[in-house]
């Protein structure tokens, strides 16, 4: 079985850097958002799905 890949639309590699970005931000400067803030590696971790979505589904 032959998994297509392809390339993510911008908007979605936008979303998932802004997110990395986020992550990434949250774990080495100490500010503290609710939801997120107390879960960097989750956030990075939702960063890679939305990536990876954008690879496999088409149009994404």
């Amino acid at each position: 079985m032959a998994l297509r890949l392809t390339p993510p639309t911008q908007l979605t590699l936008l979303i998932s850097a802004i997110v990395a970005i986020l992550a990434l931000g949250l774990r080495f400067s100490g500010v503290e958002i609710p939801v997120v803030g107390n879960h960097p590696f989750a956030t990075l971790f939702i960063s890679y799905l939305v990536l990876l979505a954008g690879n496999l589904f088409e149009g994404i």
